[in-house]
């Protein structure tokens, strides 16, 4: 039996290029959730969740519009976070990434994560198929963590706005990830939310 985890980043928000913290969706963004919601309309979803910030909100309310199954649930699991902290095996090239960032956010991230891991990443007696609409760090976590990856590499697992990863939970088998960073169903032009977006295809 499989649980079926869809990871969907929020799409763009209002001001994000200006380091606006949380917004709702601007009209672009708008458009990438209609767009992912017709994606998923097939899906037979046994549950959802989101995270609570405003651009997460939205975008599942927007993708509830579309698809099969109850409303999504917020969820302060879910919330944007640093999953984890420097380690010895962590990189050198990311310690730059960490500079600034208060030891407490980053203690209330790992806990935060530890919980959602327990709480999301589970196993079923039946196949069921579970939305989460969250943030670019949360779903490297999750896919991390479900792959066995050290705790850090969430860290350059990065997803575009709009984007649906999928991972499958086994009862006896180890976890896959069966899809990552899709984004068939929007147009090179509409792909945002990371470096990926600056690429010519």
């Amino acid at each position: 039996m499989s649980h079926y985890i869809y990871l969907v980043r929020h799409a763009q928000q209002r001001d994000a290029e200006h380091g606006v913290v949380d917004a709702p969706l601007d009209d672009f963004g708008k458009r990438q959730a209609h767009k992912v919601g017709r994606r998923l309309a097939q899906v037979p979803f046994t549950a959802k969740y989101t995270s609570p910030l405003d651009r997460a909100l939205e975008t599942a309310r927007i993708i509830d519009g579309y698809t099969q199954g109850p409303d999504a649930e917020e969820s302060t699991l879910l919330f944007d976070c640093i999953p984890s902290g420097l380690t010895k095996e962590t990189p050198a090239f990311y310690e730059r990434f960490f500079t600034g960032i208060p030891n407490e956010d980053i203690d209330a991230g790992i806990a935060q994560m530890h919980d959602a891991f327990d709480a999301f990443l589970t196993r079923t007696r039946g196949d069921e198929h579970t939305l989460i609409v969250t943030h670019n760090f949360v779903i490297g976590a999750f896919i991390a963590k479900a792959l066995d990856c050290p705790s850090w590499r969430w860290l350059g697992l990065n997803t575009l706005n709009a984007s649906i990863s999928v991972l499958r939970i086994r009862s006896t088998k180890p976890a896959e990830l069966l899809v990552l960073n899709d984004v068939a169903h929007l147009a090179p032009e509409e792909r945002t939310g990371a470096t990926l977006a600056q690429l010519p295809f």
